[in-house]
């Protein structure tokens, strides 16, 4: 029974795991990059066997292993925990006479290894991960260039785990920023409805003070406002609890909320006509915004009639809001306007990966604005 020597570990071992850790390459999936480089190498070397091994603690594990079925070795009877012991590329051209390999089952066993060449896998701040290694069943000898082909590929080997490392750090400190801009954004949402209904209390505490007084009747009035203001910002503002919403439902009491909050008397309507579609929260906040930005600004110019459409298109989505007011001008470009409120529409119907377009309106004889948009949403109400 062949015996295996008890394989020889870096002073610095715990903090090398550590490095490899970092790179969190350990049983990820093939990579086109790293095969490419491992055909090269045993084309270039004439070679059989090409392998981008990563020396873990009990085992080394294959990133590209090209003309080898397996996928990872013992640590104690792969040689490639011996080659990141050096600085260098380390070499063996017959194992069988070689001292240093004459135990190893790979020499001694079935596969028969005779020739072996590694190069370590060297981070910029001095630790081998592996090795780029080729591999024989028959003694062979090798040029120095040979040797500095090999090394040349294991740098370009370094190059990709690092460039790995470095988009998987860009994401991880982009989804921080982002969670962070979330949670800023919640807890001003929170301050505002607080605010809010601050504000809405002391008119009521007021209202009820002053009894039945002209002016109670007047702070009431405002009180309500105010309130109607907190239902439109909570319905814009959609919480991360829901996952998805019925957009008629939700388009209904939006509207109900612009309305009691924009509309003085009953000289302004302000009407729905929408199918029960499920739709993702995320979609429906976004189209909250839409729907707000394009009912304030047909009331602002003159509108007495606003009507909110929402309803399936072919595989789509369609939004239409349109107004009797007095119409675009004929040289109205939503892409050249300066406005802010355009441009946050045209933002948001971005965000939704649609399309927006405006037309007079032959119904109201005003403007239509249309969004039509892929939707996100639940199986509970499928497209029709």
């Amino acid at each position: 029974m062949t015996m295996i020597t008890p394989v020889e570990l870096a002073p610095n071992e715990s903090l090398r795991m550590n490095i490899v850790r970092r790179y969190s390459i350990l049983d990820t999936p093939p990579d086109g990059a790293f095969d490419r480089v491992t055909a090269i190498a045993a084309r270039l070397l004439g070679t059989p066997v090409a392998i981008v091994s990563i020396v873990d603690t009990d085992r080394i594990w294959f990133k590209s292993h090209h003309g080898l079925d397996a996928q990872q070795i013992p640590r104690d009877s792969g040689l490639c925990a011996s080659a990141i012991l050096q600085s260098g590329p380390w070499l063996v051209t017959d194992a069988r006479h070689d001292p240093r390999t004459l135990a190893n089952p790979l020499v001694a066993g079935e596969f028969g290894l005779q020739f072996y060449l590694g190069v370590p896998l060297h981070t910029h701040d001095g630790f081998n991960l592996g090795t780029l290694c080729v591999l024989d069943t028959q003694p062979r000898t090798v040029t120095q260039e040979q040797i500095d082909t090999l090394t040349d590929l294991a740098s370009v080997v370094m190059d990709q785990l690092e460039l790995r490392l470095s988009a998987m750090r860009s994401i991880a400190e982009k989804e921080a920023a982002l969670n962070h801009s979330h949670l800023m954004a919640e807890e001003i949402d929170h301050r505002v409805m607080n605010s809010l209904h601050l504000i809405v209390s002391m008119l009521s505490i007021q209202s009820a003070q002053l009894g039945h007084s002209e002016a109670a009747k007047e702070i009431s009035r405002a009180a309500a406002k105010i309130f109607a203001v907190a239902n439109v910002h909570q319905h814009i503002n959609i919480g991360k609890a829901a996952t998805t919403l019925d957009s008629a439902d939700y388009l209904v009491q939006l509207c109900a909320g612009l309305s009691t909050m924009l509309v003085c008397g009953d000289q302004v309507a302000i009407s729905v006509q929408a199918v029960p579609l499920s739709l993702a929260s995320e979609q429906l906040s976004q189209l909250g915004l839409i729907v707000n930005e394009l009912v304030t600004n047909a009331l602002k110019y003159g509108a007495s009639k606003v009507k909110v459409q929402f309803a399936p298109y072919q595989d789509q989505c369609c939004l239409t809001v349109s107004d009797n007011g007095r119409g675009l001008p004929a040289d109205f470009d939503v892409n050249k306007m300066s406005g802010l409120g355009m441009k946050v529409i045209t933002s948001l119907v971005k965000n939704l990966g649609g399309s927006l377009s405006h037309e007079r309106d032959t119904d109201l004889s005003g403007t239509a604005f249309r969004i039509i948009f892929p939707p996100m949403m639940s199986s509970r109400h499928p497209l029709s």
